[in-house]
């Protein structure tokens, strides 16, 4: 969940600052006029943010508030430089209205992606659009040189975008694994080394300051698809990544929904990939297993055996239908190498018959996790992420193979968005976050 490195200002699980007086209190008394007049602009923003130049009129109309007490928010927020004069409304009967629309250099929300093999950034105005992207390849071996890759990341971008890191109002990064506020550490990272270390949120926190928030990375996808993808018109979907690693963001009533510990959609803890899930003996001879500590997953044969560590880490579905599960599988069933999860899938494609049954077991996989998902929280969409769940072909046969497991089939659509899906989840919220305090900050 998102997580904020003050003890002042934590992140509650709706994304917003829990530091900040609530509407009602618990005695109920009446509200504050200070909070009233801080919810009367966040109010006005959020219409000119989501509708573009607005007169007066207009916000009185769309808000319910009286015009007075509209021209006085306005006042506010223009003083404090979130809005500026777009210009007059012309070509219609009466007077010319005076426009509103939000000031882009208001503020900058710089969004960053921890990858296991790239990191990913981008820097936003207020307005939503993004200055500058960057990308880099991860070389680093320790949680100090990951920390540090990120931040020579960071200034870079930012450099392109035309600022200093300094002018940023808020930062998000999207991480795997979950903030654990009772150890202080991000847990269920995966197959990120070390990332669970007290040692990664120290350096985080040292490097970014009290302007970060870091956010699950599948969940910041969700969020990005909620924004700009297939998620923008459906209030009940889930954003299922598989590639590296494999996880669920979850959208209900067009919200995140991360659950009471944060763990919401954590399905690479799904206990699949054993028993009724094997593809069966391949045509060619097995290599024998490693000798060492192993259990089947699931409980399934002797080739599914996987080490006990690895799946208490990484979760037994994550271990065995990730891209490297995909590559042991192959490797089993005597599919030539050198390997890939992308080479598996296009040695299928060419009609190798061992590499078409490992694909087969990796769709069967993922349509029995997807159909626990549906079972339990009925979504009108699943949306496919990742460089598995994105390869040709595989929504479709994924669709197919639902359509015998599940009561109910909902859309399977494949992500548009592209390799930056987490870091726009990012700057994202990091957007809303940002409009939340400079708002507070206004009153």
């Amino acid at each position: 969940m998102a997580e904020s490195p003050t003890d002042s200002a934590q992140l509650s699980g709706s994304g917003q600052l829990s530091g900040a007086p609530s509407v009602v209190s618990a005695g109920f008394s009446a509200a504050r006029p200070q909070l009233i007049r801080a919810l009367n602009e966040q109010l006005l923003l959020e219409h000119i943010r989501a509708s573009g130049p607005c007169s007066r009129a207009d916000l009185a109309r769309v808000s319910g508030l009286s015009k007075p007490t509209v021209s006085l928010a306005l006042a506010n927020i223009e003083r404090a430089g979130l809005v500026q004069l777009a210009g007059q409304r012309t070509g219609v009967p009466g007077r010319s209205a005076l426009l509103y629309e939000i000031r882009p250099e208001a503020g900058f929300v710089l969004g960053l992606d921890i990858g296991l093999k790239y990191l990913h950034g981008a820097v936003a105005d207020l307005a939503g659009v993004v200055r500058a992207r960057l990308s880099l390849p991860v070389t680093a071996m320790s949680v100090a040189d990951r920390v540090t890759e990120l931040v020579r990341l960071a200034d870079e971008v930012c450099a392109q975008a035309g600022i200093e890191r300094t002018a940023v109002t808020q930062t998000v990064v999207g991480s795997p694994g979950i903030y654990d506020p009772n150890r202080n550490v991000m847990a269920l990272t995966g197959g990120l080394p070390d990332w669970d270390r007290p040692e990664a949120l120290t350096r985080l926190r040292e490097a970014f300051g009290p302007s970060l928030a870091i956010e699950n990375d599948v969940d910041a996808a969700a969020l990005a698809e909620r924004a700009h993808g297939h998620g923008r018109d459906v209030d009940d979907f889930a954003f299922v990544h598989v590639g590296t690693g494999i996880g669920m963001g979850v959208v209900l009533g067009g919200r995140l929904h991360r659950g009471a510990h944060g763990v919401a959609g954590e399905i690479a803890f799904m206990p699949l990939g054993g028993a009724g899930l094997d593809p069966g003996p391949s045509p060619g001879p097995s290599p024998s297993p490693a000798p060492g500590p192993a259990h089947s997953a699931g409980g399934g044969p002797p080739d599914d055996r996987v080490d006990p560590e690895e799946t208490r880490r990484r979760g037994i579905l994550e271990t065995v239908a990730a891209a490297d599960g995909i590559v042991r599988a192959a490797v089993r069933a005597g599919v030539p190498g050198p390997l890939t999860a992308r080479t598996v899938f296009e040695a299928a494609a060419g009609g190798d018959e061992r590499a078409a049954a490992v694909v087969a077991r990796e769709v069967r996989l993922v349509a029995s996790a997807i159909c626990c998902v549906i079972t339990v929280l009925d979504p009108a969409l699943i949306v496919l992420g990742g460089g598995v769940g994105q390869a040709p072909g595989f929504a479709e046969a994924v669709t197919k193979e639902l359509s015998a497991l599940a009561p109910v089939l909902p859309e399977v659509r494949v992500s548009a968005l592209g390799t930056d899906v987490v870091v726009d989840g990012c700057l994202a919220e990091g957007t809303s976050l940002a409009w939340g305090q400079l708002t507070w900050e206004v009153s």
